[in-house]
Parts: C-alpha cells; sequence; structure tokens
C-alpha cells in the first residue's frame, strides 16, 4: 500500500472524523480489479498531497459496518471528509486527475 495507511473500524473515528483538514478514503477489496487499478494513484496522491491531504484505505470486506454506515454499494469508492464529514464521493476507477480536481477544490474552502 505504499505511504497510504490503512484504517480500520476501530481506529475510524480517530483517523478520520476527528481529523482536522481534508481525508481521502480509498474504500477497496483485494478482490475488486478497478481497486487494483486505482491503488497506484492513492499512493501518488499520498505523496503529492503530503502534508495537506491525510490518505486512508479502508478494506471493506474486512471492515464491512463502516462501508454500510457511509452506504458503499461499489468499489473502488473514494470519500473525501473535511473536519470529519463527509463533503464527496467518487465511485469507480477515474484518472489520477479526477482524483486531483476533486482534491483541489476540497483545499481552497
Amino acid at each position: 500500500m505504499g505511504d497510504v495507511k490503512a484504517v480500520t473500524k476501530d481506529s475510524w473515528d480517530a483517523e478520520v472524523l476527528q481529523a482536522n483538514g481534508v481525508v481521502l478514503v480509498d474504500f477497496w477489496a483485494a478482490w475488486c480489479g478497478p481497486c487494483r487499478m486505482v491503488s497506484p494513484i492513492v499512493d501518488d496522491l499520498s505523496k503529492e498531497y503530503e502534508g495537506r491531504v491525510k490518505v486512508l484505505k479502508l478494506n471493506t470486506d474486512e471492515n464491512p459496518d463502516v462501508a454500510g454506515r457511509y452506504q458503499i454499494m461499489g468499489i473502488p469508492t473514494i470519500m473525501f471528509f473535511k473536519d470529519g464529514k463527509v463533503v464527496d464521493k467518487l465511485v469507480g476507477a477515474l484518472s489520477k486527475p479526477q482524483y486531483k480536481e476533486k482534491i483541489e477544490k476540497l483545499l481552497t474552502i
């Protein structure tokens, strides 16, 4: 997973809901092909936005309660939080520029 930290149901509140600023969470599963395509992009984003955006991954198979709480119906899903609140979500394998565009907008508000 590179520099991206894994988050679980046990660390969710501290890592996401109590975090200040922008948090990107990649909801994924090991069996998901599109998730494997998005993973290197998420790793790149974590390096590119280091110190400005917290980037995390949550395995939906291992943490179904968290995925259910946020109504994750398809993966990969990238959810964006700002100061502990959901501000946006992208579903499916998208390009790096599409994720960057969303991050840039969130960093300016």
